[in-house]
């Protein structure tokens, strides 16, 4: 799990990969520079970082990614209930509403979801 724990850049270039993939890794190290002042090689060194933590893809010249942005995201969630929670998210909703009150909607949209997931499980 643990490629799934970025830092602040890493983090923000993943997001600059995911959101202009696939993209040749010229280019990319071009909108590195504009977007983070980086140098190119700065640029190679945090890719291969990526790579090797399997997030993304560096085959002759063009950068894709192996895990969707949604993946991720889902991902970094269950390490965050598992390392906090014990992987339990009524848990974790129990601890989030006794702080933060949830509105109506999204009670709702809870409800939807918990019924969706039934339906899935039952076919």
């Amino acid at each position: 799990m643990e490629k799934y724990k970025l830092g602040e850049m890493e983090e923000k270039f993943a997001e600059l990969i995911w959101e202009k993939e696939p993209i040749g890794s010229g280019e990319l190290a071009k909108l590195a520079e504009k977007e983070f002042g980086w140098k190119r090689t700065t640029t190679y060194t945090m890719l291969k970082r990526l790579c090797v933590r399997e997030l993304f893809v560096n085959e002759g010249g063009t950068v894709r990614a192996l895990v969707t942005r949604e993946e991720f995201q889902a991902a970094r969630g269950e390490l965050f209930l598992e390392e906090n929670f014990d992987g339990s998210l009524p848990m974790f909703l129990a601890a989030f509403s006794k702080r933060k009150k949830l509105s109506g909607d999204e009670m709702e949209e809870l409800k939807k979801l918990i019924e969706e997931y039934e339906e899935e499980d039952s076919r």
